[in-house]
């Protein structure tokens, strides 16, 4: 038996374990370099493999890896944190990995994420409305800037373009602001079944505009300005004697008859008028004026008895009377 062959004690002396690092220690490369001639590490070259072989890369195909004297019982020399890391595996938390790219790609958002036709046609839509808005503002300003050559030779075109939807008043600012109530009042002459005409009595139209305003916090814009802006388009087109005065006197009187029906229509008046079926001919508009009362403290003095103003009767057109205008 060899004095080198493994666990022998002859090296070290009987009953002294082997020193770390030693031949003794399966796998160990130290012992296989102090080892001479004969030894069973240098006759069989496979003796330092398996399972308790050094793995790894050594120091030629490692940088990193430290060489070190391999000498017997002597402390290993600290590795540098490169070599200490592993090949494979998940990265630690102070390893701060590769470089971020420094040019992320940037996220795109609104019409950006759209394709190119839908980008025109969605600026082709602002456009529109852009050139629709700069239309209606200046035509808001050339009614009520001050007169001029513009206003002169172009008038009829922005009175068509206001009237009567978006007519401007400065009345709240005036120096005597109104101090009136004024309600519209509507009757209908209903041809009933029998060909018998009746009239129904007066439906107070600006009363029921009230109601719906009462108690509401949101009123509509039907609700407060419809009915009254009517009749205000009325006064300014018609002289004290309820005859037309220019182009759009027609116009107000066909506005104001079509509010008319359809707020007959809302209240069922041909049935209530003729307790069935029947047709609606004709439709007759009045006003009611009365004075608002002065306050204790002031010593004016008014008159608070009401005062009508009767239009004439307007015949109803049978697509209005059918409820064909909406």
């Amino acid at each position: 038996m060899d004095a080198y062959d493994e666990g022998s004690t002859a090296r070290n002396g009987p009953g002294v374990p082997a020193q770390p690092g030693s031949s003794a220690e399966p796998g160990s490369s130290a012992g296989s370099a102090s080892s001479g001639p004969g030894s069973k590490a240098a006759a069989d070259p496979s003796a330092v493999s398996g399972p308790s072989a050094v793995s790894g890369p050594s120091a030629e195909e490692d940088p990193s890896v430290t060489s070190q004297p391999l000498v017997p019982g002597a402390p290993a020399a600290p590795r540098s944190p490169a070599a200490r890391r592993p090949l494979s595996g998940p990265r630690s938390p102070a390893d701060p990995g590769p470089p971020a790219n420094p040019n992320p790609p940037e996220a795109r958002a609104g019409i950006a994420v759209l394709s190119l036709r839908y980008r025109i046609v969605v600026a082709l839509a602002l456009a529109v409305v852009a050139v629709g808005v700069c239309g209606h503002l200046g035509m808001t300003f050339l009614h009520v800037a001050p007169a001029n050559t513009v206003t002169k030779e172009h008038g009829e075109a922005v009175d068509e373009w206001i009237y009567p939807e978006f007519e401007q008043n400065w009345k709240l600012f005036a120096p005597n602001p109104l101090q009136q109530n004024i309600s519209v009042q509507v009757r209908a002459s209903v041809r009933g079944a029998d060909g018998m005409t009746v009239t129904s009595g007066w439906y107070d139209l600006s009363a029921e505009d009230g109601r719906a305003i009462d108690g509401n916090p949101l009123p509509s814009h039907t609700q407060q300005n419809e009915l009254r802006r009517a009749w205000d388009f009325f006064v300014a087109t018609h002289d004290s004697q309820n005859r037309p005065v220019g182009l759009r006197g027609a116009l107000s009187e066909a506005y104001l008859r079509r509010i008319a029906v359809l707020r007959l229509d809302r209240n069922d008046a041909v049935r209530a008028t003729t307790g069935g079926g029947g047709v609606l001919e004709r439709v007759q508009v009045r006003s009611r004026t009365s004075n608002v009362p002065p306050p204790e403290w002031s010593r004016e003095k008014v008159s608070t008895t009401p005062s009508y103003r009767e239009l004439p009767w307007w015949d109803v057109p049978r697509d209005e009377a059918l409820g064909g205008v909406r």
